[in-house]
């Protein structure tokens, strides 16, 4: 028998409405992330120091994608949603309890597993650091203090499943503002005149973590879903999300070992190549995080509910309204970002440390990574399609074609292209994974192109063509934004991208384009 208790609220909004609310809050995280890395960048530069703290930061946030937001995720909300469709609330309860405390069990012993190996990680991460002793050893102690975050930031994600299980998608989307202000003080309060400045920026990363978990409690209180957490590894749910996680972890483990790749082989080129990769990729997720992510994170759990409810009908439809927001959205962020590459890092980063060609070098791997943008944007709302319905081994088959072939092209493109190449094979490859995706789940029936695409089509291009010429315009304008002082970079790009957003939708509205082609 189906039902859900009254004590659990139902999702009041649409998913359009509860998008925008995920894409507003999402970009004042990001906008803040912006602000962050200009902080970093402005007292680390591109140095070596800088190199190790961007590495002991990436290799918790490799695991926080692997492990917590990625796998654990898409394992953990279909069968909390199968749960709260045809489960009781007491049932609910005992699936979070176990959860919880399971794996808190399994992240504790992680943490301090990891810990201990610090130094071997560094090795693993970026063996190109042995050539520096000084930057190994400070690389290993950064990672002490940094790793426990992914302990802390794994059960906010936890957190962020059961509440956008319940429609509530606000909150987990605002967490992320806590991670950036932590650094930002962290960075421009203490650090600035500190002698060992990544040390205390790191201390930042591990008290973001605590601050962001505890942000969430009171929401799930609310809910009534904060029971005393249990290790169940008996519990039948818990079962199920570990028998999904094992295939899921391979799936996504695919796109986070390319990355470690990227790493790995940018230790080995000259410094400053770890930071130019991360400097132009934070640029590269705002797209990613402020459309795609939002978007992504309210299609699951709609899929989620539908496939457990037997409407294949508004399963694919859902994917198919999904797919369409991408591709309006996807587009112009990668025109503008190839376009705009070297007037966006100037703006935000050019100041302190940070040289002229450190901003030519980022700029030439945001561009290459734009070239990917709307594949992996699309990867985010196509692979939903299999989680949603509990398979979660084709992803991974699709994966492991796309991750090699990436690794082929990083070993290719890195000799003549340097860390250029490195971003370029990542958008190669995830071409090949987003076309992947589609075809398998159009082969097996979840997916159809609607009669609503040939509209889109029509008024995107048409949105595109103005905003190409716009840019161009600005292009040949021959600003040496590098010359500029702060507040007239800022000016000058707030003009460029307000009036290219105008410029968009005016030629998307002149063929026909209406608020309504959004909606689900």
């Amino acid at each position: 028998m189906r039902h859900e208790s009254k004590s659990i609220k139902k999702p009041s909004f649409s998913l359009l409405r509860s998008g925008v609310i995920v894409s507003i809050c999402t970009f004042l995280s990001r906008i803040l992330g912006l602000v962050r890395d200009a902080s970093l960048a402005f007292v680390l530069g591109a140095s070596g120091g800088a190199d190790a703290f961007y590495v002991a930061f990436k290799i918790p946030n490799f695991f926080r994608r692997l492990f917590a937001e990625g796998a654990f995720s898409q394992a953990f909300v279909p069968v909390l949603s199968d749960y709260k469709v045809n489960k009781s609330y007491e049932e609910v309860r005992g699936l979070v309890a176990a959860v919880t405390g399971s794996l808190g069990l399994i992240l504790l012993l992680m943490t301090v597993f990891f810990m201990l190996g610090a130094p071997w990680m560094i090795k693993l991460f970026a063996p190109g650091f042995s050539e520096n002793e000084s930057q190994m050893v400070l690389g290993a102690e950064l990672l002490t203090i940094t790793f426990p975050y992914l302990m802390f930031i794994s059960l906010t994600a936890l957190a962020a499943g059961i509440l956008n299980s319940h429609g509530e998608y606000a909150v987990p989307a605002i967490t992320p503002i806590f991670l950036n202000l932590s650094l930002i003080v962290a960075t421009l309060v203490f650090a600035v005149e500190a002698s060992e400045k990544e040390i205390i920026i790191a201390w930042g990363v591990f008290f973001a973590g605590i601050i962001q978990l505890l942000f969430q409690v009171p929401f799930l209180a609310k809910l009534k879903l904060l029971p005393m957490p249990s290790v169940g590894f008996s519990h039948p749910g818990v079962r199920r999300i570990l028998t999904l996680m094992l295939p899921a972890l391979f799936g996504v483990s695919v796109s986070q070992i390319n990355l470690l790749l990227d790493t790995v082989l940018a230790s080995f080129l000259e410094t400053g190549s770890i930071t130019w990769l991360y400097l132009s990729d934070r640029l590269y997720e705002l797209p990613l995080g402020v459309f795609a992510i939002a978007i992504s994170t309210v299609v699951l759990p709609s899929l989620s509910r539908s496939f457990s409810g037997g409407e294949d009908g508004k399963f694919i439809k859902t994917l198919d309204w999904g797919m369409q927001i991408i591709f309006f959205i996807a587009l112009p962020s990668s025109l503008a970002l190839f376009l705009l590459a070297e007037p966006l890092i100037a703006t935000i980063f050019f100041r302190g440390l940070l040289t002229v060609n450190d901003v030519s070098m980022a700029s030439q791997s945001l561009q290459a990574y734009s070239l990917g943008l709307l594949f992996m944007m699309s990867i985010k709302v196509l692979a939903p399609g299999y989680y949603a319905r509990q398979d979660t081994k084709t992803p991974v088959r699709i994966g492991i074609i796309a991750m090699v072939a990436n690794m082929v092209l990083n070993l290719i493109l890195v000799g003549p292209f340097g860390h250029v190449g490195l971003a370029l094979a990542t958008s190669i490859a995830s071409a090949l994974n987003a076309f992947l995706l589609w075809k398998g789940l159009s082969k097996a029936g979840y997916y159809q192109f609607s009669i609503a695409w040939l509209k889109m089509l029509r008024v995107s291009a048409a949105g595109l063509f103005c905003l190409g010429l716009g840019l161009f315009w600005v292009h040949q304008q021959g600003l040496i934004w590098t010359s500029l002082a702060d507040l007239e970079r800022v000016m000058y790009l707030l003009v460029v991208v307000v009036g290219g957003v105008i410029t968009y939708t005016a030629g998307a509205f002149s063929l026909g384009f209406r608020l309504k082609m959004l909606r689900l």
